[in-house]
């Protein structure tokens, strides 16, 4: 009888919405699978890119990593599926991911109608627009009749007609289905402007045939906030994602990173104790041993490592943080405490 009754609960959803009704379902099937199925873009530099072997890297497949290293002290353990804008809500509420960790800006719609919960934001981005510099153009005010590219299924769709409308300006948009037809046609000459979030447009630069010529203009049209999603109905796995972006964020601000973290597990201070797992046990709330965060320091880094690594002064984007500074440098990255 009590089977029983737990299918009919089951079936109505009634498990699925209750407190830890869900459970670690999804942790127990990330651990019986041996890997973690994260969804990433189609292939953007910085974020989620694969080289000719397959390779991925970014600062989105990082945080996937990340999860991996504090799950299995692997963070290899990983498979990468890439999705266009239009498919990637789907693969999140098939289950064909645990999680989707792929450029995508933090709505309310996308929150409360979808079934997903935002974790964080791994990004504060805005929309920007690139041009020829042959135009000469100084000012997305000056693009009055413009043709302008910009994928489907995405927020920019949205946004420049907003924008466009509020400032009485013309435009003619067109729209692709993926990142690679977009940039494709924008490279020939089809469109006057190519338009998405600002970091897409640096690392869409480099994949033109002259990234020379092009420039980003200064004007930032809307808020971007980049980040990690989960589905509903499964509390535990998203208080594991949740706390990993967060502990990512404190050990960049308590000084752990990669090269000290077996040192700093001896601390003495009482906040790196917590976060490194010698003082209390705050990992099994989420279903993980105690040294969770060392895992993902040790092996992918902390916030600040992935950004520089991935989009920082040294690499080809050579993204100037900004906003993505830690809230005590004058950014916005803040991590909730461990305690």
């Amino acid at each position: 009888m009590v089977h029983s009754f737990k299918r009919i609960l089951l079936a109505a959803g009634v498990l699925a919405l209750g407190v830890g009704a869900a459970g670690a379902a999804t942790l127990d099937d990330v651990k019986a699978r041996g890997a973690l199925n994260c969804g990433v873009s189609q292939g953007l530099p910085g974020f989620s890119n694969p080289d000719d072997k397959g390779n991925w890297t970014g600062l989105d497949v990082d945080f996937c990593r990340a999860i991996a290293a504090a799950i299995f002290n692997d963070a290899s353990k990983v498979k990468y599926s890439p999705l266009s804008a239009k498919d990637r809500f789907t693969a999140l509420q098939s289950g064909a991911i645990d999680v989707l960790s792929r450029n995508t800006t933090w709505t309310m719609s996308r929150d409360t109608t979808l079934g997903f919960n935002f974790v964080g934001v791994m990004y504060y981005d805005g929309q920007g627009f690139m041009v020829r510099k042959s135009l000469n153009l100084k000012s997305v005010n000056e693009l009055n009749g413009a043709s302008i590219c910009v994928q489907t299924g995405t927020t920019n769709e949205l946004n420049v007609g907003d924008y466009f409308r509020t400032n009485n300006l013309k435009y003619e948009l067109i729209a692709f289905a993926t990142i690679d037809e977009t940039i494709k046609a924008y490279d020939s000459g089809r469109c006057d402007a190519f338009t998405s979030d600002q970091s897409q447009l640096y690392a869409v630069r480099l994949k033109l045939t002259n990234a020379s010529d092009h420039v980003v203009l200064p004007e930032v049209i809307s808020k971007e906030p980049l980040g990690p999603v989960v589905r509903h109905g499964d509390d535990q796995w998203f208080d594991l994602v949740k706390w990993s972006y967060f502990a990512l964020v404190d050990a960049e601000e308590l000084g752990v990173n990669s090269k000290n973290v077996d040192q700093m597990v001896s601390s003495p201070n009482p906040e790196i104790k917590r976060l490194l797992g010698s003082d209390g046990k705050f990992g099994e709330a989420i279903g993980l041993p105690v040294d969770w965060v060392a895992r993902m320091v040790k092996q992918v880094g902390n916030y600040g490592e992935i950004f520089d690594r991935n989009l920082g002064p040294n690499t080809p984007l050579a993204i100037d943080r900004g906003l993505n500074k830690l809230w005590n440098k004058g950014g916005l990255q803040y991590g909730m405490p461990v305690r």
